[in-house]
């Protein structure tokens, strides 16, 4: 039997077998989530004129008093161009006229009439955003791989972009696996456990912008298996909880066999997490990949976390698609580890991580706490509190 692999090979593996994304435009106020699938240009100049930062008065050369000459706001400005000693009104976000030097901050002018003074003049360009200051045309915005955000959408905008090149939301379904479950948490009995593992990858791949579909709970039977793979057909990733161990009941395995798959590889040196199943198989878009994961919750979790969410990334044309490590200081004594490597759940406050209770694969409660990943080496020696440790941020608890 061969060992399983170190979990840098199994992602590895993993990500060999991503299909090829395809793109497409899409709407820029629609684009949140979305992955760039070519550099993006800036089609204008931001600002496309020099602008004034505050409420106040335009000031032309001279040493004052100014004579006000008119007034320029945001959306219509003045339209003359000032000569010496003259002034204008101005208003934050208006164009700065042609002659004008500075702002003279609303607070330190005084006027009577039509003449203003200033207690302090300003320095030339002072209170002035210059044009093109944000950035110019033909600036580079972001490059291909940058994930939209909120920030990129008004930066987009405002760039002239109305529409943006994105790669294609994968299509992923899920599927909840075993006789034990039940789909209403409600009617759940004595011998049943409520079906949680898909809503809660699903809500895990939420912020990828994936169109997610979900089957199930399935039972443990190659036929009812063999329904849900032929269902998933038209899917780039088939993610299934359960059935991947070695049990009698586990027909995860044969059933994708039975399906046309071939496993890629089974049984990944970490805790927890052991039994992850990879196959491929020819689906209605081209190759899809099927992550078989445990199904113990945590384990679950943690595996969609390090395998199925960077998979999602790369099928996305992301260049960083793996979770990035951060140091920080443990808050307690932790034990050696032994032949696998370790993912504790921790509470993270500032620079001092916990264990967030339970380290049970099936412990919801401290998983639904953990705000972190402790990642742990194998064959790691004992660790004092204080000492540092390496950490996987979540977006949880």
């Amino acid at each position: 039997m061969k060992a399983p692999l170190s979990l840098e090979e199994a992602q590895t593996k993993l990500l060999a077998l991503s299909p090829a994304f395809s793109t497409e435009c899409v709407p820029t106020e629609t684009s949140l989530g979305r992955v760039v699938s070519e550099t993006v240009i800036a089609l204008r100049t931001q600002p496309s004129a020099d602008l004034s930062a505050m409420d106040g008065y335009a000031l032309s050369a001279g040493q004052g008093p100014w004579s006000l000459v008119g007034e320029s706001r945001a959306g219509a400005p003045f339209t003359g161009a000032l000569r010496n000693d003259q002034c204008v009104r101005i208003s934050t976000g208006a164009i700065v006229p042609d002659g004008a030097i500075s702002v003279l901050l609303q607070e330190d002018a005084v006027r009577v009439d039509d003449s203003v003074s200033a207690r302090q003049a300003p320095a030339p360009g002072r209170h002035i955003r210059p044009c093109g200051f944000d950035f110019r045309s033909g600036d580079v915005l972001f490059t291909r791989g940058a994930r939209m955000t909120a920030g990129r959408i008004a930066l987009a905008l405002t760039a002239g972009h109305s529409q943006i090149p994105v790669t294609h939301k994968p299509r992923v379904t899920v599927i909840d696996s075993g006789d034990e479950l039940t789909l209403d948490p409600a009617t759940c009995l004595p011998h049943q456990v409520p079906a949680s593992n898909s809503a809660m990858i699903a809500a895990m791949l939420a912020p990828l912008g994936c169109d997610v579909t979900r089957i199930g709970p399935v039972p443990d039977n190659q036929s009812a298996l063999g329904a849900a793979f032929a269902q998933s057909a038209d899917a780039d990733v088939v993610i299934i909880s359960g059935g991947a161990s070695v049990g009698d009941h586990d027909l995860v395995q044969p059933s994708l066999l039975a399906a046309g798959a071939q496993v890629a590889f089974w049984k990944v040196a970490i805790k927890p997490g052991k039994p992850l199943l990879v196959a491929s198989r020819q689906g209605g878009r081209g190759r899809q990949v099927v992550l078989g994961l445990p199904g113990n919750p945590v384990s679950s979790f943690v595996t969609a976390f390090l395998f199925a969410l960077p998979l999602i990334k790369a099928i996305q044309g992301d260049p960083a698609p793996f979770p990035k490590t951060e140091v920080a200081f443990t808050g307690e004594d932790l034990p050696a580890t032994g032949s696998r490597r370790e993912f504790l759940r921790g509470v993270r406050e500032g620079n001092t991580v916990r264990l967030a209770g339970s380290q049970d694969s099936s412990a919801l409660s401290a998983l639904a706490q953990a705000n972190c990943l402790i990642n742990r080496a194998a064959f790691a020696p004992a660790l004092q509190s204080g000492e540092p440790v390496m950490v996987f941020n979540l977006q949880n608890g």
